[in-house]
């Protein structure tokens, strides 16, 4: 079985590749992602290369191997179905299942993970869009394009939260906005890097930053 830190380092590649179109990850980005020293990535990055679930070259990057990739898969639906399951029946917002999600993803078996995704009935997506891999390790295609690429005038309908902090989720409902969530992008100004949205009868305006977070459909 992969230890935690495996599986853990082996998610976090498959994410960050997903940002990169699959380009070679680079060291420093995983230093970033878990918060721990790029000498001790470099060195499981070498304990993953040996094990067949990464190829690394230094100072090129790692790429996930096929195994890498079907394990990182593996976990994150263990991870998305687990936040889908606390919001779905024990009620919690979608800004307190990541975390618990995370110690909770290692313990459980992959067993359990298909009975969960019987009884909450095969949903393609988490609490926050992040579509979830199939048993087979399928990954149905996402929204791919941000609230702040959108035309002003058009109506969109909010398929995907890219950041999943605690502080930008509650800030998302205060205003208004969770998955699904439909509104118009009443104006763009990049000269200010904001937005203006109409959401539930009220305009909201968001930074540029927190618009490129949003993915929409």
């Amino acid at each position: 079985m992969p230890s935690l830190t495996v599986e853990n380092y082996v998610k976090a590649i498959y994410q960050l590749a997903q940002k990169t179109q699959d380009s070679a990850v680079a060291t420093g980005q995983i230093s970033s992602a878990l918060n721990v020293l790029p000498g001790t990535v470099t060195s499981m990055l070498k304990t993953l290369d040996e094990s067949h679930l990464a190829t690394y070259t230094p100072y090129e990057g790692v790429r996930l191997t096929p195994a890498g990739r079907a394990l990182a898969l593996r976990v994150l639906r263990r991870h998305r179905l687990i936040e889908q399951f606390l919001v779905q029946t024990l009620n919690l917002t979608w800004d307190e299942v990541h975390d618990e999600a995370e110690h909770m993803e290692h313990a459980v078996s992959d067993w359990l993970v298909d009975r969960i995704d019987d009884y909450l009935d095969h949903p393609t997506t988490d609490p926050h869009g992040d579509p979830i891999p199939s048993a087979d390790g399928t990954v149905a295609a996402a929204a791919d394009k941000s609230l702040a690429e959108w035309s002003a005038g058009r109506r969109f309908r909010l398929a995907r939260v890219m950041d999943q902090s605690p502080e930008f989720l509650r800030f998302l409902s205060q205003v208004g906005l969770e998955i699904g969530s439909e509104g118009v992008l009443v104006s763009s100004e990049p000269d200010r890097d904001c937005v203006t949205i109409l959401v539930a009868g009220e305009n909201c305006r968001l930074t540029g930053e927190a618009a490129r977070k949003l993915l929409v459909s």
